[in-house]
């Protein structure tokens, strides 16, 4: 007979995102995992797509409490993704909890999106709290997407993240393609991709006749690596990219250490 898990024994686990507490993705995230463990989420009142990693120092947070599903603690929060995380730490979990997951994510969060995405710097900021973590994202920007092959991965992810005891540091970077799940082919582990963004702004004038500039790009891949994340997404594989905060270039150090003389 399998053992059973006490109640107390429940693994807690964060939820957060960047799209707000209103968005499909994170209803879809709770779905995948409410039963694994016990459930906390505080999540931004409104969309924070591409916050990065801001934190709120100019003027008060605010927390709300809301109600989501049955039997689970949702707080609502007025700050930032990272904000988010460092509030449940402080102010409701009052201790680090299992996991943090973050997301899902409506749209990709692959290779260079990872520095300015919301959605992975909630999953940063909770492993600089020893909090194990990983940001979820779908290929698909719609509202209205399908989340139901996300949710199978997601489940699958977590799964291992619970059943494999993790390093207080990790933090995942999962992206998932907008794919029936009949064509996705696997799960790859990968490495982040070197791609950047071609951008332009746009300059356009308001009613009262004063420029403004509205910021527009186009992806440019510039790594034919087949252990990307870019081309693992491209091939209908779910992409994760294993990050860390701590951005150092050890190869540069250990060269300018040699080289440099002071």
């Amino acid at each position: 007979m399998a053992k059973q898990v006490k109640k107390k024994d429940r693994p807690v686990i964060l939820i957060t995102n960047d799209d707000g507490i209103a968005a499909p993705g994170i209803l879809n995230l709770i779905e995948s995992v409410k039963d694994m463990g016990k459930i906390v989420v505080v999540a931004p009142d409104k969309p924070q797509s591409g916050m990065g990693h801001a934190i709120t120092v100019a003027h008060p947070l605010r927390l709300h409490p809301v109600h989501m599903f049955e039997g689970i603690e949702a707080w609502q929060c007025s700050g930032t993704p990272a904000d988010c995380v460092k509030l449940a730490v402080d102010k409701i979990l009052h201790r680090a909890p299992d996991l943090c997951l973050s997301g899902i994510n409506h749209g990709p969060n692959h290779s260079i999106n990872v520095i300015y995405s919301g959605t992975m710097s909630a999953a940063v900021e909770a492993a600089i709290e020893n909090i194990p973590s990983a940001g979820f994202s779908l290929m698909d920007y719609s509202i209205e997407a399908d989340f139901s092959t996300a949710r199978i991965y997601v489940r699958t992810i977590v799964e291992h993240m619970l059943k494999h005891k993790m390093d207080k540091h990790t933090i995942l970077n999962v992206n998932i393609p907008a794919a029936e799940q009949a064509l996705i082919k696997g799960i790859k582990i990968c490495r982040q991709a070197y791609a950047k963004y071609d951008e332009d702004f746009i300059e356009r004038k308001d009613p009262g006749n004063r420029k403004y500039y509205w910021l527009t790009g186009k992806f440019k891949n510039m790594d034919k690596g087949r252990d990307t994340d870019v081309w693992a997404l491209e091939h209908n594989y779910v992409s994760i990219v294993p990050v860390q905060f701590d951005l150092t270039n050890y190869t540069l150090k250990s060269k300018l250490e040699k080289t440099w003389k002071f």
